[in-house]
């Protein structure tokens, strides 16, 4: 056998003793370039390297030097200068030996997927200048000596989990080089250190998305090399300091998000390279200061969500021509609306936001001269008045319209269809007459149309059933009359419906295709006919409303299938018959109103019955059972003569009618008992083999795999798919859903029910449940989820090592062996490759696909009468 080289060997041994020694250092050590190789093993032996990026190419037949993330000094003898993984998945922690790496100078360990706290020793580092931890999941305090580093000039650790306060009380940030650092996206507490001004060659400052609190130090304002200070989404309180005004290099400035108060200083107004202002959601009140005006680079401009009042500077747009995005939304400010007709000047301006404030007036014509690249206009919930512009039609490009709560007349102008992309649609609470023109049918990117509280009459336009993708469609609190058109009921992306408060008449036809649709609102209408038994398909169904229509006939037992509704309104119609019991038992309903209808008989129990007040079942005369509702006690004995007469024929006319129904069905169970016992059925297999198995329902899997989604796809086979899904517990399984239109198939999920029903072994892939009917049927098993062995031998990035090869051949003999010699008929597969091959999370190999397999008496006496299956190009031997 080849020896190792002696120098290897011994570097083996001084890693070893390293390891055991760290970190205790003798002070006189002298750092070498052995003193790197060690501490870059020390590296690579903390972390789990999931994809042999280390493994494969840090090896000993090469100078560390030209491994993969490491740069060295030539002059300086071969010392490492530089490590850099960003976006390698490496997996792990850091280790504390980087320390001894006295050359360098950058250390980039960006989205590497690492765990654990910073090492306290990376600051001993003497010639760092570069640290770059950001996009990790690190945890704890940021180590206080870090901000004492005289060489760090970057300092980026953004989007982890640490937490603490940056520095203790007294102390101070000594960074003399410092020019960037980056620790936004953690839950970082305390003050903002005003010793940041100490760092007089800092660029760029973000800590946003923490959560500091205080004041924002004024002393910031002497950083006068600053570009981007972002110190948005905290609990900032106090005012803007006046001083930031001094900062005239600044193009980036955010404090948005956090509790600010006071007004704009216009000192601001001195910062002439700023591109983005950001202050939307604090309290700031008081004008914009027109000193604003003079920034004049400005792109984006964020006030929103604050309580300034005033009006909006007329020249914004001329003064600001490179805006494109305007957020003044959510404010008090009022005025005119001349400030539009100086937006045109902003070619590039895609977002405009003014929904929420006080404004008054007519849109103004020019509003259809914004740029061509506008895709967002929200003007809703001011006062605006006059028509609709029909200059609208010539922003070609606008996604969303938002002109909702505002005080507009006239008519929906027909022009409107040439906004082909046109997604989100709002002209909610005017006072909109005329009718709907058919012509919003040819909008076929909406997805939500809103024209509900205004003055609408006619028909709903049958056009409108051509939005195959609509989700949210609003037209109630209007005087649209007619039916409802038929084809509304096949909009299976609808969400909500509302059609509410109208003159609507006609029947509810059936509803089941509306598989998605959550909210149901048909109120206040004329409609009437018996309530449709396939609103009971509604599954996700959770606000149900068809109170004050004429609807009548029973109650559908059928809504007992809505498993996740919460509220439930049938009042102020015709209704008639018993309650359905089952109304008890779902599970979310909270609000249940049956009131003012013709209902009898008992009132349930249980559940929601039991929390009802008088006012959910009041002008119901004749229901009983509730004394503390005031409902009488349903009578038990009282017996009239006609029921007298009824049970003396039935005591009479019954025995002969139940001896002859008893005596032929007896023949029909001896017959079928015949039957049952010389062919076992699937479905029996299947439940005596899944005794303490779980009940899952086509809606769970349907919401566990997110409606089966190509992004949960795992595979597929011949017969169907596998599809990963996360049950409502928590439980990840494989969910395996055959293509019944494939030939086979059906045969194939029985045979596979018949042979998983009958085996229990670590090494065969484990059934949770069934789900089955009449065009749906699927099986849930143990998700395996280190996939097939076929990816692993045929995969560019998996490789297994001897040992891992070596058990995964014990584990499917083992499986193969039980199948052969444990069980009471003899199982064959029939169909053994690597893909059938499963490893779970500990790389131990199940044994799946039991579509094909064959179960042998003991005298080899097939079960299964078929040809020889099998993959194409492979046949199992003994077969």
């Amino acid at each position: 056998m080849k020896q190792p080289p002696p120098r290897f060997l011994s570097v083996q041994v001084v890693f070893l003793l390293s390891i055991f020694s760290f970190p205790q250092q003798p002070a006189s050590r002298k750092y070498t370039n052995l003193t790197d190789l060690e501490s870059l093993l020390a590296f690579k032996a903390q972390v789990r390297d999931p994809h042999a990026i280390l493994s494969t190419n840090w090896t000993s037949n090469t100078s560390f030097c030209n491994w993969i993330g490491v740069s060295c000094s030539r002059r300086h003898h071969e010392r490492v200068t530089a490590i850099d993984f960003l976006n390698f998945p490496l997996q792990g922690t850091i280790s504390p030996h980087l320390s001894n790496l006295s050359f360098l100078s950058r250390l980039d360990l960006a989205n590497c997927s690492l765990a654990g706290s910073i090492p306290q020793v990376l600051s001993q580092l003497p010639r760092l200048e570069e640290l770059y931890l950001e996009e990790n999941s690190l945890y704890g305090s940021i180590p206080t000596a870090i901000f004492n580093m005289s060489s760090l000039v970057q300092f980026f650790c953004s989007d982890n989990n640490l937490s603490g306060t940056l520095i203790s009380n007294g102390s101070n940030i000594t960074l003399p080089r410092l020019q960037r650092i980056s620790l936004s996206a953690n839950q970082l507490t305390g003050e903002i250190p005003s010793s940041f001004a100490q760092c007089r060659d800092l660029e760029s400052l973000s800590l946003s998305l923490n959560e500091f609190n205080g004041i924002i130090p004024a002393d910031l304002g002497s950083l006068t090399e600053l570009r981007k200070l972002y110190l948005g989404g905290n609990r900032l309180s106090g005012i803007i300091p006046k001083s930031l005004g001094n900062l005239t290099k600044l193009d980036g400035f955010d404090l948005s998000i956090n509790m600010l108060t006071g007004i704009i200083p216009k000192e601001l107004g001195n910062l002439a390279n700023l591109q983005n202002l950001l202050l939307g959601d604090n309290g700031f009140s008081g004008s914009i200061p027109t000193s604003l005006l003079n920034c004049s680079r400005i792109e984006i401009f964020e006030l929103a969500v604050n309580n300034l009042t005033g009006p909006v500077p007329a020249s914004i747009g001329k003064s600001m021509p490179l805006l494109t995005r305007l957020l003044l939304g959510g404010n008090r400010l009022s005025g005119d609306l001349d400030f539009i007709t100086s937006l045109s000047n902003c070619r590039d301006l895609y977002y405009l936001h003014l929904i929420g404030n006080e404004l008054r007036g007519v849109l103004p014509s020019s509003i259809g001269n914004l740029s061509i690249n506008l895709q967002h206009l929200f003007a809703g919930l001011n006062f605006i008045r006059g028509e609709v512009p029909t200059g609208l039609k010539n922003l070609s490009n606008l996604v969303s319209l938002h002109l909702g709560g505002n005080e507009l007349i006239g008519t929906i102008p027909l022009s409107f269809p040439r906004l082909e992309k046109l997604q989100y649609m709002s002209l909610h609470g005017n006072g909109i007459s005329g009718s709907i023109p058919s012509e919003l049918g040819l909008l076929r990117s909406l997805n939500v149309l809103r024209l509900e509280n205004n003055r609408l009459v006619g028909p709903i336009p049958y056009s409108i059933s051509n939005i195959s993708g609509i989700q949210y469609l609003a037209l109630s609190g209007n005087r649209l009359s007619s039916n409802i058109p038929l084809d509304f009921w096949s909009l299976t992306s609808l969400i909500e419906l509302h059609l509410s408060k109208n003159m609507l008449d006609g029947l509810l036809p059936s509803v089941g295709s509306l598989e998605y649709l959550n909210i149901l609102d048909l109120s206040s209408n004329m409609l009437s006919g018996n309530l449709s038994s396939s609103l009971g398909r509604l599954q996700v169904l959770t606000h149900l409303d068809l109170s004050n229509n004429s609807f009548e006939g029973q109650i559908p037992s059928s809504l007992s299938g809505l498993i996740s509704i919460k509220y439930l309104n049938l009042s102020n119609n015709f209704l008639s018959g018993d309650l359905p019991k089952s109304l008890a038992n779902l599970s979310y309903l909270e609000i249940l109103d049956l009131s003012f209808n013709k209902l009898e008989g008992q009132i349930p129990e249980g559940r929601v019955f039991s929390n009802l007040s008088i006012p959910s079942l009041e002008g119901n005369t004749a229901l009983c059972g509730a004394p503390l509702l005031d409902f009488p006690p349903c009578p038990s004995n009282a017996v009239n003569f006609h029921s007298t007469r009824k049970l003396q024929l039935i005591k009479y006319i019954l025995p002969p009618i139940l001896f002859v129904v008893l005596g032929f069905a007896s023949f029909c169970l001896i017959r079928v008992i015949y039957q049952r016992r010389k062919k076992i059925t699937v479905t029996r297999t299947v439940s005596t083999g899944l005794d303490e198995q779980r009940v899952i329902s086509y809606l769970e899997l349907v919401r566990a795999t997110e409606n089966f989604s190509d992004a949960n796809l795992v595979g597929k086979g011949s017969f169907g798919s596998v599809f990963r899904g996360c049950l409502d517990d928590g439980l990840t399984v494989a969910v395996k859903v055959l293509n019944l239109e494939v030939e086979g198939a059906l045969k194939s999920f029985d045979e596979e029910c018949r042979a998983l029903s009958m085996v229990r072994h670590r090494n065969l892939i484990k059934i949770i449940s069934i789900c089955s009917n009449h065009d749906f049927k699927a099986l849930v098993l143990q998700f395996m989820p280190n996939m097939s062995l076929e990816r692993w031998i045929y995969g560019n990035n998996q490789c297994l090592d001897l040992l891992q090869r070596l058990n995964i051949m014990v584990d499917v003999s083992s499986a193969l062996e039980y199948l052969h010699h444990h069980l009471p008929r003899t199982v064959l597969h029939c169909d053994l490759k690597p893909s059938n091959v499963l490893l779970d999370e500990g790389m131990v190999a199940h044994l799946g696909d039991f579509g094909i397999a064959k179960l042998m008496f003991g005298d080899n006496q097939s079960v299964v009468t078929a040809t020889t299956r099998g993959t194409i190009g492979y046949i199992a031997p003994g077969l």
